[in-house]
């Protein structure tokens, strides 16, 4: 199944459309007006259901089956692009991928977290929960990029690191922690994309950036809205509950200071029109680091620390100064 249930209105309408451009193809049939209508009624309905989703909804749609990917991203957003392998010291984690790339000429690293398409290639990704030797290939590329003064693109899609105990006595902990620190020291322009599910210090490990911008409907949470219900409610089933309580949406991220964009997807999610979304985040990377340049080396590091120091800081008033998050922006 390559759709969520908040899509099944949709698909008899599709299936309807698809059957009908099909018989207009091979029978020389003009179903046009009839297409038009369908389409028209298509896009009504696309309005109502992703107009006003709710946060568990928006998480639905972060773990879309057809949500593009970090290496479907990159052939969008980049010129080219030569993938890196492995650790240097275990081996090559699947989960993370990464390399260097041109955009406009300029170079660039590249890196973030793979999911994989069905079944097989999710569990050769690991369905995006990357081993300590994926977080260790990606502070290999990051320390690469500082040396050559390149600015570091991070895609950020994982519902966290993997807990398994193979991972956990190659020191999983240990490997997230230094990213962390190492991130926050690096001495180039950072940017940091969060594409579909942020999840916890797995995340995080690739989004200590300068500047981090939020898909429309990805999510950014220190735990899954099932496991915070299976602890603070004893039943996985209250999901919905713990989503709204987790604010783990990105326009709740905005509104807390902890993303500085958010950027609006296709109508439907980012998986209709990954070409389109692509432009956009280009666009946006462009636009970002030109901007990110202006600073001298010693600035980019100190941007970056006190960006991060300043998330979650009580204020006086007992209220955040940040602008309240702002509507759905589906179009």
């Amino acid at each position: 199944m390559d759709f969520i249930p908040l899509e099944k209105p949709l698909v008899e309408l599709e299936m309807k459309i698809a059957e009908l451009k099909n018989t207009s193809a091979t029978q020389a049939i003009d179903n046009s007006s009839e297409i038009s209508k369908l389409e028209k009624s298509l896009k009504d309905k696309l309005h109502d259901i992703f107009d006003n989703l709710t946060p568990y909804q928006m998480v639905q749609v972060s773990r879309h089956p057809r949500r593009p990917n970090t290496l479907e991203l990159i052939q969008y957003v980049a010129d080219s692009f030569i993938e890196c392998h492995g650790d240097r010291n275990f081996f090559d984690d699947p989960a993370i991928v990464g390399g260097l790339a041109q955009i406009d000429g300029a170079g660039y690293v590249i890196l973030g977290h793979q999911k994989g398409r069905g079944t097989k290639e999710n569990i050769h990704r690991n369905f995006g929960m990357p081993r300590p030797e994926g977080y260790r290939k990606a502070l290999r590329l990051m320390s690469l990029a500082e040396r050559m003064g390149l600015p570091i693109i991070t895609f950020i899609d994982t519902p966290g690191a993997y807990p398994g105990v193979g991972a956990e006595e190659r020191g999983q902990s240990e490997a997230i922690g230094k990213n962390i620190m190492v991130m926050s020291r690096l001495k180039v322009p950072i940017l940091s994309f969060v594409v579909g599910e942020g999840g916890s210090g797995g995340a995080l490990a690739l989004g200590v950036a300068n500047v981090i911008c939020m898909l429309q409907n990805s999510t950014y949470s220190v735990i899954s809205p099932e496991g915070c219900a299976s602890i603070l409610f004893k039943d996985s089933k209250h999901a919905d509950k713990a989503a709204n309580a987790l604010k783990l949406t990105a326009q709740h991220a905005q509104s807390l200071g902890i993303a500085d964009q958010v950027i609006p997807e296709p109508l439907g999610g980012a998986h209709r029109d990954p070409a389109l979304l692509g432009k956009v985040i280009r666009d946006t990377i462009k636009a970002e680091v030109k901007k990110l340049k202006k600073l001298t080396p010693h600035e980019l590091e100190s941007h970056r620390q006190e960006k991060f120091l300043k998330i979650g800081k009580y204020t006086e008033k007992g209220s955040s100064s940040h602008k309240k998050a702002p509507k759905n922006q589906s179009k």
